[in-house]
């Protein structure tokens, strides 16, 4: 007759546990993207004036870095705020599937009608991928555009922060 598992836990051995806090989870992606910087609502000489070469009527590209950050407390089981692999997947599916190597104004339909700057980015991605998070909470978006320029969003109930 086999014999039953054990039901106690065995003597000398730790018992496993989370510690409690509120933790910031990080994960990067890129993609690559053309856009340009135009208001239609304005004339052409003020589109210039304001975006200068990023209103080339023929498109500029960029290489996107982006940081997804999810705050919450460890899960007693896994002790993951969020799975690192699912949140990629679902970055990967709110984000660099439909804007890697397109065209930000034309190709883009959740990006149709605005100007794709940066700041702008981050809210519309903001708004594509905190609905989708079975675990945790999104707590910031910065998108660097150049490794000198990016912008950081904390979601529309936030109280301004100075960048980290």
């Amino acid at each position: 007759m086999p014999a039953k598992p054990a039901t106690k836990k065995s003597p000398g051995r730790t018992p496993v546990r989370v510690l409690a806090g509120t933790v910031y989870v990080t994960r990067k992606a890129h993609f690559n993207a053309a856009h340009r910087l135009h208001n239609p609502d304005q004339p052409a000489h003020w589109n210039r004036e304001t975006y200068g070469p990023c209103n080339n009527p023929r498109w500029h590209g960029h290489n996107y870095e982006i940081e997804i950050t999810v705050r919450g407390t460890p899960d007693p089981l896994t002790g993951y705020v969020i799975d690192l692999h699912q949140l990629q997947a679902l970055i990967d599916e709110a984000i660099i599937a439909p804007c890697d190597h397109r065209n930000l104004n034309e190709e883009v339909p959740f990006l149709r009608g605005l100007i794709p700057t940066t700041e702008n980015l981050v809210i519309a991605f903001w708004k594509r991928l905190s609905p989708l998070l079975t675990s945790g909470q999104l707590h910031r978006i910065r998108l660097y555009e150049t490794e000198r320029n990016f912008a950081d969003y904390y979601g529309p109930d936030a109280t301004p922060r100075l960048p980290v």
